[in-house]
């Protein structure tokens, strides 16, 4: 396992959401740890390389949180900067490319196929990691969007539903406990 590119890539994604131009905030950094909890979870459930996953992992949204702008394609601009990075710690280039699909590949909201375990940890655990920050959501509901009592709890349950309907069918049986919990709350 190559800690020193894991601890180094912690720090600089700590550091990218404090800075004053991330316009998530550090909001993001807890969802971006939260991927990097569930994915490598995952990993060691379906048998992943659980290094490709965690380097994958804190850096999927990499070119999001260093500038906005990037947001809608972060995906393809986030896999050119850990490339970029990557390289620089001299880690092999299939690694690199694996790391890169998974980037490439994380998002729910744009359907390419996950043909490899690694991807699917990835994009499983981003998409679970919403059910890790509730309170998140709910704040984003009253205080960003400035929903009143009802209409926040729909965006919440709604937000969950989607996250719960990207999942692999094994991750959908592997999180249905979660899954049914968090629904039951927002009952």
């Amino acid at each position: 396992m190559r800690e020193d590119i894991i601890d180094y890539l912690h720090s600089e994604v700590e550091r990218r959401c404090k800075l004053p131009t991330n316009f998530f905030g550090m909001g993001c950094y807890y969802h971006i740890e939260s991927v990097v909890k569930n994915a490598e979870l995952l990993a060691k459930q379906y048998g992943a390389d659980i290094e490709i996953v965690i380097i994958a992992s804190w850096l999927h949204d990499i070119a999001s949180i260093t500038d906005y702008s990037l947001y809608e394609k972060h995906h393809i601009y986030g896999a050119q900067t850990a490339k970029e990075l990557l390289s620089s710690f001299d880690y092999e280039d299939y690694k690199i490319e694996m790391v890169q699909k998974c980037i490439l590949n994380h998002r729910g909201s744009v359907q390419y196929n996950k043909l490899t375990l690694e991807e699917v940890c990835v994009a499983d655990a981003d998409a679970v990691s919403h059910f890790d920050d509730i309170p998140g959501l709910l704040y984003l509901a009253y205080v960003k969007k400035g929903l009143d009592i009802e209409h926040g709890k729909v965006f919440v349950k709604e937000k969950l539903e989607r996250s719960y309907q990207k999942l692999s069918n094994q991750s959908k049986k592997f999180y249905a406990s979660k899954y049914n919990q968090a629904m039951m709350i927002l009952e």
